[in-house]
């Protein structure tokens, strides 16, 4: 049996058990005591990071969705798989970027975000959600920016890769592992993923596993 069969096994009970939201803030004051290993989802708004947390954690609505762009206000704390070796808190951040509120509202929420990224200890990984159809763009690069310069492990995550052909997403697959191959932070390796028909979803998984089980080494 392989290593990698051995995490998707790991991965398969993980994702079955609990997963329960237990904070949230709007604040770096109002964060909750670090615990265990943290690793978060950021992307621009309307990526769909929440939409992906469901999809990874099989629930319909462990995470709020929506069509309208801003509407994850806060630094979400979901505990996933308590009780079991590799539990762990992942982390649903706001969209960055374009967002249906102020530009006043996006600006606190963008620092909000490079903050806690900056300054989380107990941050194992960061998953950077881009938009299969849309690739890498100048607010997803300040965010590489950010993790590369506080030594932060990163892997892209391709959301809605179900949007495009087979060629294509090859295509974007190769570029984006192009453009940040020689990024300090850059954990190697682009996954393409789908909450709509859960494509990519057992290698994310695996992924995480594989990572909580290095860490605790």
């Amino acid at each position: 049996m392989t290593d990698q069969i051995d995490y998707q096994d790991i991965a398969r009970k993980l994702f079955s058990g609990k997963a329960d939201f237990f904070w949230g803030t709007d604040s770096l004051g109002g964060l909750p005591p670090m615990h265990g290993i943290e690793i978060a989802f950021a992307g621009r708004s309307n990526v769909g990071k929440s939409s992906l947390v469901n999809a990874l954690t099989r629930r319909k609505a462990l995470a709020r969705t929506s069509s309208t762009p801003g509407r994850t206000q806060e630094l979400n704390f979901f505990r996933i798989g308590e009780g079991q070796p590799h539990a762990f808190t992942l982390v649903d951040m706001p969209g960055y970027g374009y967002a249906a509120v102020g530009k006043e509202k996006v600006a606190a929420w963008t620092e909000l975000i490079h903050a806690y990224l900056r300054g989380r200890a107990n941050l194992a990984r960061v998953y950077v959600l881009i938009d299969a159809r849309h690739g890498l763009k100048d607010n997803d690069l300040n965010v590489l920016d950010t993790l590369d310069k506080s030594a932060v492990s990163y892997q892209i995550v391709l959301t809605k890769a179900d949007a495009l052909k087979p060629g294509p997403l090859a295509e974007r697959i190769r570029t984006t592992e192009q453009a940040v191959v020689r990024r300090a932070a850059a954990y190697p390796g682009v996954i393409a993923t789908s909450s709509r028909t859960g494509d990519g979803m057992d290698a994310l998984q695996a992924a995480i596993v594989r990572l909580l089980h290095e860490r605790a080494g």
